[in-house]
Parts: C-alpha cells; structure tokens; sequence
C-alpha cells in the first residue's frame, strides 16, 4: 500500500506541481487512511488492500475524522488529497469507480496566493552568477517573470519554441492548450546570452531539443529549477518562501494591480480555464519587504 501512495505523490510532485508543503500533508493523511484500511481489514481477518476502498468504508473514515475534531480547512483538505489519489486507484485499474464520488466535504474560503515583493523578485533576478548555469538560470527567471509561466512548462520548453526575431515564446499548458507570450527586453537579452554562450557548452555533443539544459547535457528537470531557486532566494536574503508558483503568483498580482492586465488578458496570459480561477488575483496583494 506504501507503494502505491509514492506512486501518487511522486504523480503530485511532477505531473500536479503540488508543493512539498502540500506533498508532506498529502503523505500524512494518506498514511491515516492506510492505516483506517489496515484496522478494518484486520477486523474481518483480511489482508490490507486499496481495492477495499468503496463508498461505505470511505464513509465510515470520513465520519471517524469528523470526530476528531480537526478544523474545517483540515478536514477539507485531507477529502481533498483522498478524492485526487481515488481518482488516482481508478486510473490505474485499482479500483473499478470512485469511491469518494458525490461525498462533500466542509465548504473553507479558497486562501489568497502567497506572493513576495517586486523588490525580492528584483534582487532574485540579479542571483545568477556569469557562469554556464548563471546564465540559463538568468535566463529562466527572466522568462518566467516575463510570462508568468508554470514551472513545468518553463523546462518543457524546446528550442523551437523560442522565436527571438518575432520576440515570442510557446508554450503547451495544461489540457494541451499552446499559447504564445511576448517576450520583454531583459528576457530576451538573457535568453539570447545563454543560447549563444551557454547552452553550446552545456549541450556538448550530445543530441537535446530542450532548450534549458543541465550540466550532463540533458533537460533540466523542474526540481533541479527548484533546488536552483531556493539557493537563489536564500543569497538574496529573501526571508518569505520562494518558489516557481509563488513567482508566478506574485507576477500576475503585480500585473492585475498595476493596471498591466485587466481580468480576461491575465486569464489568458496564465493559461487558467476558468477565470474563476484567475479572480483570486483581485484579492491578493504583493508581499512587502
């Protein structure tokens, strides 16, 4: 069962884009309900499996957490991590149908985006050192302050995808929607610096259509961007966290409250399906430093 679980939380990690703060309480609330499957299991005499899981037992759990206690938001979020991995078993033939379907939980306010300071994305941005790696990480915080882009679409990228005569970049988002977003000044002159001096280097002799690479000539991959990131905001003595979706929170609130973007431009700027999904923007401020 433990397996299945990381299997599910490495799917969060790389596919979702979850955080490790939310891939650390998706672990602990399903190791719960692995346990909840193991004490029942054991109360019929039977061996623990996720094919165990139907509606009348994801009942019986949930009524046990409701009597823990826990606050609403924490309840709403562990039926939350339990529907994405029942959805998750169904997917992968464990299960033969949902076992959380049309079971609600408690209704919490959606939390407004973390987001840091223009002065902390300002002091970020000037991290990079004038060596190979300076200069693709120079080159992908530029882009990703520019576009606003998710991080996995931002290491997704192809060398094709950048046009720097016609100043855009393509990208595919999610539901395999291509948008196309115009590149600004610094980006391209960041972008341009690493595909001329760095990325020969890096590439070596080997054959790679990404266009941000690591050291072994290979696609960089979204944690080594992260990694690569955290050390950046730690330099410049950013005490709030930083991460590639806090970066890209803290752009499109910079660029709604500016008046930049009004509502429907920034939807289409970030990719989002639904502006519902864009309108937290409106409440959301811009960290102060």
């Amino acid at each position: 069962m433990d397996e299945t679980i990381e299997s599910f939380l490495d799917f969060l990690s790389t596919e979702k884009e979850f955080s490790p703060n939310t891939i650390a309480a998706y672990r602990n609330d399903l190791s719960q309900l692995a346990t909840f499957v193991a004490e029942q299991a054991a109360a019929s005499s039977s061996q623990p499996e996720w094919t165990a899981l139907d509606r009348e037992l994801m009942l019986s759990y949930i009524l046990a957490i409701k009597e823990k206690t826990y606050a609403p938001a924490t309840v709403a979020r562990k039926l939350a991590a339990i529907k994405t991995f029942s959805e998750f078993l169904v997917n992968k033939g464990i299960l033969q149908q949902d076992a959380t379907k049309d079971i609600g939980g408690p209704k919490v306010e959606k939390s407004l985006p973390k987001t840091i300071s223009r002065a902390d994305i300002e002091e970020l941005l000037k991290q990079p050192l004038a060596t190979l790696e300076g200069q693709r990480d120079r080159a992908m915080l530029q882009l990703l302050y520019a576009t606003g882009m998710r991080v996995s679409e931002l290491v997704s990228l192809n060398v094709d995808d950048i046009n720097l005569d016609n100043a855009v970049v393509r990208c595919l988002g999610k539901g395999g929607k291509v948008r196309e977003m115009a590149i600004d000044s610094q980006a391209m002159v960041a972008l341009e610096a690493y595909l001329e001096q760095a990325r020969p280097h890096l590439l070596g002799e080997h054959q790679e259509d990404a266009l941000f690479l690591n050291r072994r000539g290979q696609r960089l991959t979204r944690q080594g961007f992260w990694f690569n990131l955290k050390n950046y905001a730690q330099r410049a003595g950013i005490e709030a966290e930083v991460t590639p979706h806090i970066l890209r929170h803290s752009v499109a609130t910079y660029l709604l409250h500016s008046g930049t973007k009004k509502l429907e431009d920034l939807r289409q700027f970030l990719g989002h399906a639904n502006i519902s999904t864009t309108k937290i923007y409106e409440k959301a401020h811009l960290g102060a430093r």
